[in-house]
């Protein structure tokens, strides 16, 4: 006769020890996090000063806001560069990641290059740009002229400005995105892709009907945080477009406007809602996509 199974004793040193081990971690986003984020919910209703002093002022911060010019230009300008630096970084990031999954000589060094951006600060990748973009003597402008073309003040044109900043986010998001990728895609048996040998499907075949379905769960995760990067973009538009700029209204993005509200004019309450307001953005835009996303990949599962 075998005995059954009790219930486990409940063992108070083990739970203490384990919630000591988590203590730095749970402190770390008490102060940091949890702490600072109801501060600026609080503050929001109130006209905090670069004094710290403040009175509650009920949702005239918000009724201002919704008020804003500057504050739709900057939700425009915000949601432009997420349209496209979005689907450019998981497309190209994808389809780098899969040839550095293929066997090609030095792929070590391939996989280093492309990953350098990720680990470079953001203040010196935007330093090279604006170099790059430089109007004067840019290194853009020199090659341009090489085949004929005119130089340009690109991060100076309210036509080209958002865009030499596009093409910059993209840049910089491919180092990351591409090592999740890598990751997803290394961990699909090699038998899938022997048997779709066999039967006579090619890469590009192999491609869409094996890797795609089954690095799904990756490719939701470096949509949601791409998605949720792109809305707070804020260092390189900082770095690059200077404050007395004339393209500086076709590239202030929310989180600048917030910088601008609640440092350069010291107005930190309604600075606070600017930051409110975009946290509600990104929960909303992040669910949505969440919620699309998990039955777009059950489909492809099934």
């Amino acid at each position: 006769m075998t005995k059954k199974p009790g219930k486990k004793k409940y063992n108070a040193q083990k739970v203490m020890r384990g919630y000591l081990m988590i203590l730095p971690v749970l402190l770390g986003l008490l102060v940091f996090f949890i702490i600072p984020f109801f501060q600026n919910i609080f503050y929001s209703f109130t006209d905090l000063n670069s004094f710290g002093v403040w009175h509650p002022i009920g949702f005239d911060n918000y009724k201002e806001l919704f008020k804003d010019p500057n504050f739709y230009a900057a939700l425009k300008n915000t949601i432009k560069y997420t349209i496209f630096t979005v689907p450019l970084t998981v497309i190209i990031s994808m389809s780098i990641a899969n040839l550095l999954n293929k066997n090609i000589k030095g792929v070590g060094i391939y996989r280093t290059l492309y990953f350098l951006p990720a680990v470079t600060m953001p203040a010196a990748v935007a330093m090279i740009w604006k170099w790059i973009y430089n109007g004067q003597y840019g290194l853009l402008n020199q090659l341009a002229m090489i085949f004929g073309g005119e130089p340009r003040a690109w991060i100076a044109d309210n036509d080209t400005a958002m865009w030499c900043i596009i093409v910059v986010g993209v840049w910089m998001g491919l180092g990351m995105n591409i090592v999740y990728f890598l990751a997803g895609m290394q961990s699909i048996p090699k038998q899938y892709y022997e048997a779709a040998t066999l039967d006579g499907a090619g890469e590009i075949k192999q491609f869409f009907t094996i890797t795609i379905p089954l690095i799904a769960p990756t490719l939701v995760f470096v949509l949601t945080t791409s998605l949720i990067g792109s809305l707070q973009v804020f260092d390189i538009v900082f770095m690059m477009i200077s404050k007395g700029s004339p393209a500086l209204k076709s590239t202030q993005t929310i989180v600048y406007l917030f910088y601008q509200s609640a440092i350069d004019f010291g107005r930190k309450g309604y600075g606070a809602a600017v930051a409110t307001v975009l946290f509600l953005i990104i929960i909303t835009f992040t669910f949505l996509q969440l919620k699309i996303q998990r039955k777009w990949v059950n489909s492809i599962a099934n």
